[in-house]
């Protein structure tokens, strides 16, 4: 069974390409075959992985459109079991022409959901809670939602909040939530004090583990390799995979939660 995350928040700067990308090849690693769908206009995922956007002339957007199959915009990553669907600008010009479509809330649900060539398929959302992120939330059997343990950050949580009750309630009762702690300084009083909270009020819905500021993940991304091929022994790798290891567990628990057996 494949299994469908979208990583989202309404706010920016908060590590969504980066937590894409790194838990993606923490996966692949640990042997799954893995599919990332960059479908944020700005490409920063398919930058993050060392291409070109415009060198494209098959992206999400046709995917989305309905000019292309999955099968002919996906390409081949440099990392073993990784592949991805890239984006462009050309996603901005198509995102009105979705809203004209009949049921544009599940396109993307409609074109992945026959798809078996993957354990496990990454969504890495704009910040917005906008047609695109709608779009991958109804997809997705699992929302996480990286969160800087800053004032702004935490306050978008309330938006994003509000966007998993709708698409429960119109597209997908199924969906689930994790909140992951992203770009911690464990130095500042501030940090602590604020992700102490965060665990507080949403308890078990928080990943244990937490990502902390780590340079090397900037650098890995300018130079297009997950943060494993480029720095494998780094702080920020091990957390990933501990990341990897609590999604593979929490993906298998809603499996037999929601798998009827004979």
């Amino acid at each position: 069974m494949t299994h469908i995350i979208a990583i989202a928040n309404a706010k920016g700067g908060v590590a969504k390409t980066t937590t894409t990308l790194s838990l993606g090849a923490s996966l692949a690693e640990m042997g799954r075959r893995v599919l990332l769908i960059d479908l944020d206009p700005h490409a920063n995922l398919t930058l993050s992985l060392g291409f070109k956007p415009t060198s494209f002339e098959r992206t999400v957007a046709g995917l989305l459109l309905g000019n292309d199959d999955l099968n002919g915009t996906v390409i081949p990553t440099n990392f073993r079991d990784m592949e991805l669907v890239p984006s462009n600008h050309e996603l901005n010009m198509a995102e009105p022409h979705l809203l004209v479509r009949a049921d544009y809330m599940m396109l993307l649900d409609t074109t992945l959901k026959d798809s078996q060539s993957y354990d496990t398929i990454i969504v890495d959302c704009p910040p917005t809670t906008g047609t695109l992120t709608k779009n991958a939330l109804a997809a997705a059997d699992l929302l996480i939602i990286p969160t800087q343990p800053e004032y702004f950050s935490a306050h978008a949580l309330r938006d994003m909040l509000n966007l998993i009750l709708a698409i429960r309630q119109e597209n997908n009762p199924k969906l689930r939530y994790r909140i992951l702690l992203t770009m911690l300084d464990k130095r500042n009083r501030i940090h602590r004090s604020l992700a102490e909270q965060i665990r507080t009020a949403f308890n078990e819905a928080i990943y244990d583990v937490e990502i902390e500021i780590d340079t090397r993940l900037r650098e890995s991304a300018i130079l297009g390799q997950p943060i494993n091929q480029y720095a494998p022994e780094s702080r920020a790798t091990k957390q990933y995979h501990e990341l990897a290891e609590e999604t593979g567990h929490y993906s298998n628990e809603l499996n037999r939660r929601y798998t009827t057996t004979p």
